[in-house]
């Protein structure tokens, strides 16, 4: 197990760069609190353990022999994170970044965790690193417990990592920054997911008419 520790690593820093899955755990945060960027990295640790329970059930040979899944997860992921930036961008002009009821708040505890799960499920650039895992992980003939082992410690460099980063955007001065802030760093997000998600449709697409 020890020629997987630079596997593992390489995960850990693409894990650590930005993207989708840090980018969903840094405005719920800053929107919600330390709480619901907690349970944004719970949910994106439990997607990661997913996709590796996936393909330790041989997932990979499917998306290999139907590659249209990976185009199909192009448009549903692309679609995703659209609404997740229109829904960014429409707090900007509603003012919900500003405040928010109780019980708002307590719908968006539920929806953090389901954002963070969603944000890597629908994410085909995950799938396609876990197929490049597997085979690497095949060439090191291991065992299906094995496997399942290198994806709980993915899972777990991913609760660490995204963890830090909720906490980080849920500190006093981030929020108050946020709270003077909000329309701009909103409608920030809200761009920058709906970039993502567009990108994503359009290759989708765009491999539907080749």
């Amino acid at each position: 197990m020890v020629e997987l520790l630079p596997l593992v690593f390489g995960i850990f820093l693409a894990q650590a760069s930005p993207g989708p899955n840090m980018m969903a755990v840094s405005s719920i945060s800053l929107g919600s609190g330390r709480r619901a960027g907690v349970l944004t990295a719970a949910g994106v640790a439990t997607g990661v353990f997913i996709w590796a329970v996936l393909f330790a059930f041989g997932i990979d040979a499917v998306l290999q022999a139907f590659p249209q899944t990976i185009t199909a997860m192009k448009l549903i992921g692309g679609g995703y994170l659209l609404y997740l930036g229109l829904r960014s961008l429409r707090s900007v002009f509603s003012g919900a970044g500003q405040s928010a009821t109780v019980a708002d708040r307590s719908a968006r505890l539920g929806r953090a965790y389901r954002t963070g799960l969603l944000v890597v499920l629908t994410n085909p650039k995950a799938a396609l690193m876990w197929v490049a895992v597997s085979m690497f992980l095949a060439s090191a003939h291991l065992s299906g417990a094995q496997f399942l082992l290198v994806g709980l410690c993915v899972s777990a460099s991913a609760m660490a990592i995204y963890g830090t980063y909720a906490w980080l955007f849920s500190t006093g001065v981030a929020v108050r920054a946020y709270r003077r802030l909000f329309r701009a760093v909103d409608a920030l997000f809200g761009a920058v997911f709906g970039a993502l998600g567009a990108k994503l449709v359009a290759d989708g697409l765009r491999e539907l008419r080749a």
